[in-house]
Order: C-alpha cells, then sequence, then structure tokens
C-alpha cells in the first residue's frame, strides 16, 4: 500500500472530477493521504474533505505566502481545529521568499507562531521552505524544532542542508522533482538520506513527475517517486512502498 503524505485537493484544479478521483485511490493502493491546508479557506475545505473520505487525515496551518490573512481570531480558530479527531499536523507552514508578497516578516512572525502552536497542541510540521534555506533553518533552530517532530516538504536543497534537518530528527518529503533530470542535488541528498527519514508525496494538483511533467499531479502517480528512489537507493520498489508507508503512520500517529 501507498501513503500519499502531502496533497491539495481542495484545490480549484480538482472541482471536475475531485469525488471521482478520490474513490479511485485506495483501489490503485493508495490506502492513506494527508490533505494539507494552505490558507484559511483550504484548511475549511481539508476538514470537509477528511470527514467525507475515511482514508483522508488532515493537516491545519497556512502557507507563508498566504500569512497576511491572519490575525488573532482567525489563528485562535486555527488552534482550534488542531483538536479535532483526524487533524494529524500543523501545515503546511514555512518560507517562501520566492514571491514578494507577504514581506519576510510577516511570513517569519506567523512560522512562528505555528511553531509555538504546533508545540502547544503536541502535533508534528510540515514545513515549507523555498528560497529560504538560511531563515528557516535559522528559526527551527530558535525554536528548538528538534524537540518537535515533522517533514521538511517538497525537499528541494542540498545534502548539506538535509543534513541540518537530520540533526533535528526531521524528515523529507520526496515528490516528483526528483524525476527530472537537472534535479542532480536532490538525487545527491537523497542518496544521504536515510530511508527511515523519506516520506512520499506529490504536492498534488502541482509538481508531476516524469512522464507528466507539467500536467495535473495526483496521488495516481506515486509509483513514478517510488520507482526514482528506489533506483537511486538500490532498493526494490516494494521495499520503498513498506518503509516509506511506515515512516509516515509512525510520524503521524496514525494507526491502522
Amino acid at each position: 500500500m501507498i501513503f500519499e503524505s502531502h496533497s491539495h485537493y481542495d484545490d480549484d484544479a480538482f472541482n471536475e472530477d475531485r469525488e471521482a478521483l478520490l474513490f479511485s485511490l485506495p483501489e490503485n493502493g493508495i490506502d492513506t493521504v494527508i490533505n494539507v491546508g494552505a490558507s484559511l479557506e483550504s484548511c475549511k475545505d481539508t476538514i470537509a474533505l477528511m470527514e467525507k473520505f475515511p482514508f483522508i487525515y488532515g493537516a491545519i496551518g497556512v502557507h507563508p505566502s498566504e500569512t497576511g490573512e491572519l490575525d488573532e481570531e482567525s489563528f485562535s480558530w486555527l488552534k482550534k481545529c488542531c483538536s479535532l479527531e483526524k487533524v494529524v499536523a500543523v501545515g503546511e507552514i514555512g518560507l517562501d521568499y520566492h514571491w514578494k508578497e507577504p514581506e519576510p516578516f510577516i511570513q517569519k512572525e506567523w512560522f512562528e507562531r505555528q511553531l509555538d502552536m504546533a508545540r502547544e497542541v503536541e502535533l508534528p510540521v510540515i514545513i515549507h521552505s523555498r528560497e529560504a534555506a538560511k531563515d528557516t533553518l535559522e528559526i527551527m533552530k530558535s525554536h528548538h524544532a528538534e524537540d518537535l517532530r515533522g517533514v521538511i516538504h517538497c525537499f528541494s536543497y542540498t545534502k548539506e542542508i538535509a543534513r541540518e534537518y537530520l540533526d533535528m530528527d526531521f524528515s523529507f518529503g520526496i515528490g516528483g522533482v526528483i524525476t527530472f533530470e537537472n534535479a542532480r542535488k536532490l538525487k545527491e541528498a537523497v542518496e544521504y538520506i536515510p530511508m527511515e527519514k523519506i516520506l512520499l508525496e506529490t504536492d498534488s494538483p502541482y509538481l508531476a513527475p516524469v512522464p507528466y511533467r507539467g500536467k495535473r499531479n495526483s496521488s495516481l502517480n506515486l509509483p513514478y517517486i517510488a520507482k526514482e528512489i528506489a533506483a537511486i537507493k538500490g532498493i526494490n520498489y516494494e521495499e520503498v512502498l513498506a518503509i516509506t508507508h511506515e515512516n509516515a503512520k509512525k510520524l503521524f500517529r496514525i494507526n491502522q
């Protein structure tokens, strides 16, 4: 069976066939899906999905690019949502300097607040870091992230940065980018990272693997990612599925 550790099935890209696609996942071997919040609205939609589909769990959090919408009232609502039975993580949270807004100081403030929230509600964190390696590491170190559990979503940095996160005992979400020809540094990082710290993810509907690069992504493409990891690690495909499944269950405390 396959564990999808990061998806966004609330996205408008799935409006035409969302239910049909989701109902098809278990029959294609995908038995567990984490739908990850990125905005206040997507957190609401994530809750609706996890209530409707028994194999979908939720992460509640606000993506750095959406932190401009947060205030004390909405932050209090997020915290309350973390107590829902099938909410298994706080995320995705972090820093994204690819876009100009909101300002870095706003992103940093709410990243720190959501890290503190995760500690208080005792949930692991799903970290988003894009073009912000230095600041992300500094904030996580200053907030003693080694005392939290979590995953670096869509890891795209070097093995040297991977070592920093391994020192904090964090896991790594590996997605479709690992299949790209120009992903040399990521392939080196995956070769370095222990299998016990790797999770499979798609970030659907984004970042579809080869041979579907540029098209809408879905959890049905997870086998392409697992096969690439197997080739890099020199192990068989079934081992990758079994190990990453167990890794995700352990991190998110899902007993099946």
